[in-house]
């Protein structure tokens, strides 16, 4: 009861912050779990999976209700790239996995690369203004592929890294990037889940733990959606970053805490 309780509140308040932010909550959940320690690596990144998944779904229903206007054709693209690019993460990490067969080397890896990432986010924020604008389909495909494999190979959902790549790469503002953002999150998480189901099957893992993270993530999802709303693009923004910087430690501490062990 104890191990549910803290994982459905965990999700709420990570999809909750996902959903205003654009970062989908996996970000937030998978180093948060990887603190906690209560399952393997292989089963909270398929949890975080799970609650980004259905975040995603909550979120786009509530963004649709609030008639947000998206270019239909340019998220086609970045929905068949993540698609793409969902498989090609889960592919890579599960051979990361069974080459080191060690979870923690696999960790240190991941943490480096998200710190790194997120730092490098932090610095375009701040320092740099500059935009790409690319309009063509083919780039939306290329970029969808880019971020469903990085995404899915963090565990994360990738929700930080796609609204960065969004604005530097489309010119998109802020709300528009985390509109963006949710709908690749969909597509690359049931890549995913898709390719577990139809290889290893969803046995290896604890089924029962569901019955807590789906209503928690679509709740934190609706919330999130409709706090995004109401909020401004600046708010917003301030918001991303101020996630972002949390999220930075957190993972530097996990790092630390996998380091010393």
């Amino acid at each position: 009861m104890k191990t549910i309780l803290i994982y459905f509140f965990t999700i709420l308040l990570s999809n909750t912050l996902g959903a205003i932010s654009g970062m989908g909550g996996g970000v937030i959940i998978k180093p948060v779990l990887d603190t906690i320690g209560l399952h393997s690596l292989k089963s909270i990144t398929f949890y975080s999976s799970i609650a980004v998944f259905t975040m995603s779904i909550s979120s786009i229903y509530k963004q649709i209700r609030n008639s947000v206007m998206i270019n239909y054709k340019n998220v086609l693209g970045l929905s068949i790239g993540s698609l793409i690019g969902g498989v090609f993460g889960d592919i890579i990490l599960t051979f990361f996995i069974s080459f080191f067969k060690n979870d923690h080397k696999v960790q240190v890896i991941q943490y480096i690369l998200m710190i790194f990432t997120l730092l490098l986010i932090l610095y375009y924020n701040k320092f740099s203004n500059k935009k790409l604008n690319l309009s063509k389909l083919h780039y939306y495909i290329l970029i969808g592929i880019l971020l469903g494999s990085l995404s899915t190979f963090l565990g994360i959902g990738g929700g930080p890294i796609n609204v960065a790549m969004f604005i530097f790469a489309f010119s998109l503002d802020i709300k528009t990037a985390v509109v963006y953002s949710i709908v690749t999150i969909f597509f690359s998480q049931l890549a995913k889940l898709s390719t577990i189901a139809l290889t290893t099957g969803f046995g290896m893992f604890d089924l029962k733990m569901l019955f807590c993270i789906i209503p928690a993530a679509l709740l934190g999802g609706y919330i999130g959606s409709k706090i995004s709303f109401m909020l401004s693009e600046k708010r917003v923004l301030f918001f991303y970053n101020a996630v972002v910087v949390f999220i930075i430690f957190i993972n530097i501490y996990n790092l630390i805490s996998v380091c010393i062990k």
